[in-house]
């Protein structure tokens, strides 16, 4: 059972960065691909970024390109998402998910999904 915690939220001003965390447990992390996905009230989810297993190819949802940067550490078992010049925009539940396929090539499907960590841009 992998088990999917995210950390780094926040109340941060417009044009700030925050750096959100998710650590993984319970399986091989090295070998899934990841995703971030953001979510705010009333609306659907959204996909934000994900990375393949060796960190090689990354992807990102066209609201964040040129702003958000997804990486991993997979001696840590972490994802990060380095997000630079938020806007009030940027303002949701962010949550971290893997495909825990090995080696999966894209498009991922994510199969857990961690809790999320709040991130708020005041304008």
């Amino acid at each position: 059972q992998v088990q999917l915690v995210e950390s780094g939220g926040g109340l941060v001003q417009a044009g700030g960065s925050l750096r959100l965390s998710c650590v993984a447990s319970g399986g091989t992390l090295s070998t899934y691909a990841m995703g971030w996905f953001r979510q705010a009230p009333g609306t659907e989810r959204e996909f934000v970024a994900a990375i393949n297993w060796s960190g090689g190819s990354t992807y990102y949802g066209d609201s964040v390109k040129g702003r958000f940067t997804i990486s991993r550490d997979n001696a840590k078992n972490t994802v990060y998402l380095q997000m630079n010049r938020l806007k009030p925009e940027d303002t949701a539940l962010y949550y971290c998910a893997a495909d825990t396929s090995l080696w999966k090539t894209w498009p991922y499907e994510y199969d857990y999904w961690g809790q999320g960590t709040q991130v708020t841009v005041s304008s």
